[in-house]
């Protein structure tokens, strides 16, 4: 094969030209930190990097649902210990008014002390998060508590189908966040301390006993749920350290997958610069003489 001078020329130039398109794949790295720019650089990373950015995102949402749970479980939980201190002082009242030293303006005075009481467990109930009420179940646009005085429930508090406000914590595994809202402020526990509210006001000890009894077995339901809340907050606290785990291992391989060497890419870069220069100095002895310069 004759080869000529284009031919030489030409191939010069491509050889340079390639040479600029390597220089200038190795500065995007550097300035991107990334091993590419788009999906034609190298498809097989690009997809690669949708399904593992796919299951970080994923992971990420996960976390946020966690937290929305966290966030509605502590503020159960702090209701709860509130209301379990107002009924334990409730009932301190009731056997120190069964002392038969107390004058009937004493027990009055208990009488106001535990109405103030049966407001805060109203206020209690009724709490809310983020404008949502926590102590209604999924219901939870809709108050618990819709009349103050007397304290009258809503009428779907007992409905098994309200008890469910779930979030997603992971695929196909959703985590009860509320607590029974029948086992918690339920009517039977306003009309107990309403109940010893009158009796207390009327100087009446017929029925203490049995409020008391009724009043005991409230607080035993309301302890009861208090743990079941207890376990499923552990299991949570269990999912969030899985779930952080499962996103410092998502991160590092979208890292590895995208994110380059920068060592490497520097060194690289080095190497390109000095092929460069080399390829500019014997393109410029292959390209310069002519027949003319012969011919001078």
């Amino acid at each position: 094969m004759r080869v000529t001078q284009s031919m030489l020329t030409a191939s010069s130039l491509s050889n340079i030209s390639n040479s600029y398109l390597k220089m200038g794949q190795y500065q995007d790295q550097l300035s991107t930190g990334k091993k590419i720019t788009k999906p034609s650089d190298d498809p097989v990373t690009a997809m690669k990097g949708m399904y593992y950015r796919s299951d970080l995102t994923s992971v990420q949402q996960y976390k946020r649902n966690l937290s929305e749970a966290q966030t509605w479980m502590d503020n159960s939980e702090s209701g709860m210990q509130q209301a379990d201190s107002a009924l334990q002082r409730i009932r301190e009242l009731v056997v120190q008014s069964q002392n038969s030293f107390l004058t009937d303006v004493d027990r009055k005075a208990i009488s106001a002390e535990i109405g103030q009481m049966q407001q805060d467990l109203v206020k209690t109930a009724n709490t809310q998060v983020a404008g949502r009420y926590i102590f209604h179940g999924n219901d939870v646009m809709n108050p618990p508590i819709i009349q103050e005085d007397p304290p009258t429930v809503a009428a779907n508090l007992t409905d098994p189908q309200i008890n469910n406000y779930s979030v997603e914590v992971s695929s196909g595994v959703s985590l009860k966040a509320n607590v029974n809202p029948a086992n918690v402020f339920s009517q039977e526990l306003f009309d107990v301390v309403g109940g010893i509210q009158t009796s207390l006001q009327n100087s009446s000890s017929t029925d203490m006993d049995s409020l008391l009894t009724r009043l005991d077995n409230v607080m035993n339901t309301m302890s009861a749920e208090h743990s079941e809340l207890g376990a499923r907050s552990n299991r949570l606290e269990m999912v969030s350290s899985r779930l952080d785990q499962q996103e410092v291992t998502a991160t590092q391989v979208l890292s590895d997958n995208e994110d380059v060497d920068m060592e490497k890419v520097i060194m690289d870069l080095t190497n390109q610069e000095s092929v460069q220069r080399a390829a500019l100095s014997v393109g410029a002895r292959i390209i310069q003489p002519s027949l003319m310069d012969f011919l001078k």
